[in-house]
């Protein structure tokens, strides 16, 4: 029987008052761990010693939290291959996209690191004569971080990293489908110089544990990413409180492939927007929208590049697509599927379940063709290794369609004409714009966030993040007559 892990609570490791099994989605033969459950108890606990702890950090010189930081960075970029194949064997992405988000997790805190020695303020002088004005921004307290299970370190990595560098203390509640990746982390920062109960790892079911800590009144800001009902409850609880809120939600992102476009180009953009982490995404390219000149071209090419792609275990040598993370997700997917058909959509290839050696939860990558942006297919999130072709006659109409959404997260287009791709950067209404690129893939030093009903609050990530973990004070100081 595997060693049960356990919370983090209040700075100790501490045992909860249930526990769940976490099992590989590539084959439930594998048992990764036993993962206890934390207590609303425990959480009242953790968090009062949060606040305590707070605000000692805050008082840490900056050169200690730069060092705290970049240990932190360091450790986990040097064991990105050990740590990469146990997010891989719970999640089930590919081996090297899960040694890739861990190495780039790192990135996150060494960023970070630095972000400590760069927090400068402002100064000015009053309008009124003989006093100065000091600008600088604060701490906003205990943060409690709420983070999905489709990239379980690297999300939680860029909220957490500038929680800390800003002065902060953290909560954290990781989805409990990801829950080893979890305690790894937590295991690296906890043991850093840092004191007992800043960070915190409460894991436990979003309806009982997430819950009271988006209620509580000794959190000062939430960072959510999830989906847009749990997100909207987020927000419903955190104004009782006027706690602070960031989140990021879902999305429906287009690719424009357009006639003037690399054809070859657009195929290797498209499938690696729409089918990287197996469709879990949310800057996935689950709508192609494409040039009724190119069309046919584009499709042929793109059918065939997609059932050329290896499914299989996340740890085994050429897989392309893992498994989806469930028997939940997997079930989700296939009525999708099924969806699209009944719509009047043609399933052109795959979208089916597949059977392979080893009991896991595989289905292979599917596109629908004869689609409208109208159909629920090409208006909700699916998060599934599914793509929908949208023909269109001209540029404006591809524009018009990828702006036809309650979402706005990220967009791309593939074309060789400059002025067709500055309108679209300019006139696409998403937060991210790619261009002959595809449409997920983001960087640690620039802003992060969409419109609509993807994103709410502060934008995330670079510079930008300080909006959100940071509170401003504004000082006005006389210094008098001198004497």
């Amino acid at each position: 029987m595997s060693e049960t892990k356990l919370n983090l609570i209040a700075g100790e490791w501490a045992a909860g008052e249930s526990e769940i099994e976490n099992r590989s989605p590539s084959d439930l033969t594998d048992l990764i761990g036993v993962f206890t459950q934390a207590s609303t108890a425990q959480l009242q606990d953790t968090l009062a010693q949060a606040r305590r702890a707070q605000a000692e950090w805050a008082a840490y010189g900056m050169e200690r939290k730069q060092a705290v930081l970049m240990a932190i960075g360091t450790e986990m970029m040097a064991r990105a291959e050990e740590l990469g194949r146990l997010l891989s064997r719970e999640e089930g992405k590919p081996l090297a996209e899960g040694k890739g988000e861990v190495y780039r997790a790192g990135q996150f805190f060494t960023y970070y690191a630095a972000e400590c020695l760069r927090q400068l303020g402002e100064n000015a002088d009053s309008v009124r004569p003989g006093i100065e004005v000091d600008v600088r921004r604060e701490p906003v307290g205990a943060v409690a971080i709420i983070s999905p299970w489709n990239f379980p370190t690297a999300t939680a990595s860029w909220k957490i990293a500038p929680a800390l560098c800003y002065g902060n203390a953290v909560v954290w509640k990781p989805a409990n489908v990801t829950p080893a990746s979890a305690v790894a982390l937590a295991e690296i920062i906890n043991k850093q110089d840092i004191p007992k109960g800043l960070f915190s790892l409460v894991m436990g079911a979003g309806g009982a544990i997430g819950q009271a800590l988006v209620e509580s009144p000794m959190v000062d800001a939430i960072s959510f990413t999830g989906s847009v009902p749990v997100g909207k409850g987020i927000a419903t609880a955190a104004i009782q409180n006027l706690t602070k809120v960031q989140m990021e939600m879902g999305s429906k992102n287009a690719l424009a492939v357009m006639d003037d476009g690399d054809l070859d180009l657009a195929v290797a953009v498209a499938l690696g927007g729409a089918f990287g982490g197996t469709g879990q995404k949310c800057t996935a390219s689950s709508r192609l929208i494409v040039h009724s000149a190119v069309h046919d071209a584009f499709v042929e090419k793109f059918v065939a590049g997609m059932q050329a792609m290896k499914v299989g275990h996340a740890l085994e040598d050429g897989t392309q697509i893992g498994p989806v993370v469930s028997a939940q997700q997997l079930q989700e997917n296939l009525d999708y599927a099924a969806l699209g058909v009944s719509e009047g959509a043609e399933l052109a290839a795959g979208g089916q379940r597949l059977e392979m050696p080893h009991d896991g939860f595989y289905m292979t990558p599917g596109v629908f063709l004869n689609t409208t942006n109208d159909m629920r297919i090409n208006r909700e999130e699916m998060f599934a290794p599914l793509a929908a072709v949208i023909k269109v006659d001209s540029y404006d109409e591809a524009l018009a369609t990828v702006n036809d959404t309650n979402f706005g997260l990220t967009s791309g287009i593939v074309t060789r004409d400059l002025a067709r791709a500055t309108h679209f950067r300019r006139n696409a209404r998403t937060g991210v714009v790619t261009v002959n690129l595809p449409t997920a893939g983001t960087d640690y030093h620039v802003p992060f966030g969409g419109r609509g009903d993807s994103s709410y609050g502060p934008r995330e990530q670079g510079k930008a993040a300080a909006e959100f973990y940071t509170t401003v004070k504004t000082a006005y100081i006389s210094a008098g007559e001198p004497t």
